[in-house]
């Protein structure tokens, strides 16, 4: 209804084509194609649309992309063919399916559990870090930190803060900084701890880092710096 409400506001003789991409299991589109493309061909005739089947599998899955297009009525017409075809010919063995991974993976807290974003879909993330962020929450009994508390006029409402220190091999400081930085703001924004990197001192093959905050943040952030140290150190730092 959205297309065809966008398409009635164009003048009717420049109303652009539609594309709709679909994911299908790659070994159903054996059928959708059909023998030396038939099936395909009888599609594309008996509907007006355009159908393209993709010639690789999606990144890290066993599924392929089919670009339809035309206008609103020849793709609702297009998907209920290809659906008939599938549900024909349902899928052989197991489908990886296709997980779209953005450039860097963003972590959200929603209701004491945390999420990665991979493309539309929120997956929810490994125990620890959420045990973790609970923990943070329950530390801070407090309001939020620059508010005073109203019953007691003029207190800091933060809990007291300690330091830990870690030092880390020269070699692998790259992987916690980040590029400009990034890897690093990312783990002060998710645990909200302080984080200072000393410089390089000469002779030295380690830098020092010493994280301050709450017991709770220290946690957090000790545990995301492990990760980032775990995850170069296995060969997954692209992750």
């Amino acid at each position: 209804q959205d297309i065809i409400n966008s398409m009635s506001n164009s003048p009717a003789t420049s109303k652009p084509p539609v594309t709709l991409r679909l994911v299908v299991p790659a070994s159903q589109c054996g059928s959708l194609i059909g023998k030396g493309g038939s099936k395909i061909k009888e599609i594309r005739e008996s509907t007006g649309a355009q159908v393209q089947v993709a010639g690789d599998m999606l990144p890290n899955s066993t599924e392929r992309a089919v670009t339809i297009s035309g206008t609103p009525d020849a793709i609702i017409q297009c998907v209920k063919q290809i659906c008939v075809v599938m549900l024909e010919s349902p899928p052989k063995g197991a489908t990886i399916p296709y997980r779209p991974k953005p450039a860097s993976t963003p972590v959200i807290f929603a209701g004491g559990q945390a999420y990665t974003i991979q493309g539309q879909y929120a997956i929810p993330h490994p125990d620890q870090l959420t045990k973790l962020h609970q923990l943070a929450m329950q530390q801070t009994p407090f309001p939020p930190l620059g508010q005073t508390n109203p019953a007691f006029p003029g207190l800091d409402a933060s809990p007291p803060a300690s330091t830990h220190e870690l030092t880390i091999p020269n070699d692998l400081i790259g992987c916690i900084i980040g590029r400009q930085g990034t890897k690093i703001n990312e783990i002060r924004q998710m645990s909200g701890a302080q984080i200072k990197i000393a410089n390089a001192t000469e002779g030295s093959s380690e830098r020092q880092i010493t994280i301050t905050g709450s017991p709770a943040n220290i946690s957090l952030a000790q545990y995301l710096i492990n990760a980032r140290l775990t995850s170069e150190v296995t060969g997954m730092g692209a992750l």
